[in-house]
């Protein structure tokens, strides 16, 4: 099987050649570029495609796609809304996904970004590095002893919810799928916003989700609230988010993914003037940290995405792959 890999960086290559050796049937070319209606072009003359979450998988692209002879497109993360998967279904194609790698490292940046936007660390490295060894302004409060509010309860979610917990956090949840027991206290998302301070998101992306955290929901949290994302960017609306910020709703804000964030994702900026008013804006506030949608990057999980997506590709060769990686 002939498969272009698109957005391939410097980690992917190493952690999926070395998984390659063990596939043989595979045959993968990594180009850097994204996928996108220019790009899907390249697609020709292989079976199959891998993409990340910054690749552009809309409509017209699979429509292209299925023309061009793609008969299988391999996903390397969990979400799927970057793709309509429900169109390369029409046509024939097989979308697979990893729905689930190390939740460990994607909890654990959501703690560092909890505990970094408390102590100021964004700000205090900074300084320091300028030999600024003043404390005004690096001020946090002691999360021991604080509730803090999962909006879902996943595995990433409960994996979180562990860490809280080992610094003496009480942890509340809301996630209408769990079906709870005693290992934490469900509440409606209304008590959620009442309660938490600290609020963290953990939920899929889709229509229902779209926005979740907006100008209504904010008005409900305490004042003072952390809000940390390591999801999906639209889960918040940014203007909103952007708001309540100024109006010091926030004490501060943690996100590895936000709203426009699709042309900065993994690439080198730093000699370019940033064009997007809503990066732009965000980065301008002291109490808001941005770290690069990198939560999935450590050597566990990019392990176990080449692992799962390699095993997808080679079950899908032998007719053999299993539901449960299937997005229909």
């Amino acid at each position: 099987m002939k498969i272009l890999f698109y957005s391939a960086r410097s980690y992917d290559k190493i952690s999926f050649r070395e998984k390659l050796k063990n596939f043989k049937s595979l045959e993968v070319t990594f180009i850097e570029s994204a996928l996108n209606c220019t790009t899907v072009e390249m697609a020709k003359g292989y079976d199959a495609i891998c993409i990340f979450v910054n690749d552009n998988a809309s409509t017209d692209i699979i429509k292209r796609l299925g023309e061009l002879g793609i008969k299988i497109i391999a996903l390397r993360c969990a979400g799927f809304n970057n793709i309509d998967y429900k169109t390369a279904n029409e046509l024939g194609i097989t979308v697979v996904r990893v729905p689930a790698y190390s939740p460990e490292s994607v909890a654990e940046l959501a703690a560092t970004l909890m505990m970094s936007v408390n102590r100021r660390i964004h700000k205090a490295y900074t300084r320091v590095r300028d030999n600024n060894f003043s404390l005004t302004g690096l001020s946090g409060f002691c999360l021991n002893g604080k509730t803090v509010g999962l909006i879902g309860y996943g595995k990433i979610g409960r994996c979180f919810a562990n860490i809280c917990r080992g610094i003496g956090m009480k942890v509340i949840a809301f996630d209408p799928y769990y079906k709870g027991d005693d290992e934490v206290e469900l509440v409606s998302l209304d008590e959620l916003y009442k309660r938490s301070d600290v609020i963290s998101l953990h939920t899929l992306y889709n229509e229902s989700t779209h926005h979740m955290i907006n100008k209504d929901s904010i008005s409900k949290m305490k004042d003072n609230v952390i809000l940390i994302n390591v999801s999906r960017g639209g889960l918040i609306d940014t203007d909103a988010l952007i708001d309540g910020i100024r109006s010091k709703k926030f004490f501060g804000v943690g996100l590895d993914v936000y709203e426009g964030e699709d042309e900065n994702v993994y690439v080198n900026h730093e000699d370019d003037i940033l064009m997007s008013s809503i990066t732009s804006r965000l980065l301008s506030f002291p109490n808001v940290i941005i770290t690069s949608h990198q939560a999935f990057l450590t050597d566990v999980a990019l392990d176990q995405i080449a692992e799962t997506t390699c095993a997808n590709l080679s079950l899908y060769g032998k007719g053999q792959i299993e539901d449960k990686y299937i997005v229909r």
